[in-house]
């Protein structure tokens, strides 16, 4: 009798889960679909959304309107197989058995880079992030 497979899941972390932890959740559904279980929160949630991440996904046609900040809680970091924490601010401890990713992501506006074009090179760099996890989490 063969095993069932179970579906990946992956919880996206940034601090105010209002931009690159949303980015982040955005892109990997939209590529994979219903074969990994997103999850997006924040240390410090703030009240919404970044403007310019929900813009930036909607360029590539990717709507995430309806998302709001949420926080980390225990029963989510129970539930995945991964978590990935984006940027520096946020700080969460690794867990046992669960596979545990920090991504320094690129910050264009420490090179002077601000507003959409900064969100624009933010977005692609967590999304050549995403597609690399992606393809690992596809061929287990």
């Amino acid at each position: 009798m063969s095993e069932t497979p179970t579906t990946p899941s992956v919880l996206f972390v940034c601090s105010k889960n209002g931009g690159k932890s949303q980015l982040a959740a955005g892109l990997m559904r939209d590529l994979a679909g219903e074969t990994v279980t997103v999850y997006s929160a924040g240390t410090r949630p703030g009240t919404g959304l970044n403007p310019e991440s929900v813009d930036s996904l909607q360029e590539l046609g990717i709507d995430i309107t309806g998302e709001h900040p949420k926080p980390v809680t225990d029963d989510v970091l129970e539930a995945v197989d991964v978590v990935v924490v984006l940027g520096t601010e946020a700080k969460l401890e690794p867990r046992e058995g669960t596979r545990f990713e920090v991504w320094e992501t690129d910050e264009p506006s420490t090179r002077g880079i601000e507003g959409m074009e900064r969100m624009r090179l933010v977005r692609d760099d967590i999304k050549a992030r995403v597609q690399k996890l992606y393809a690992g989490l596809a061929a287990n």
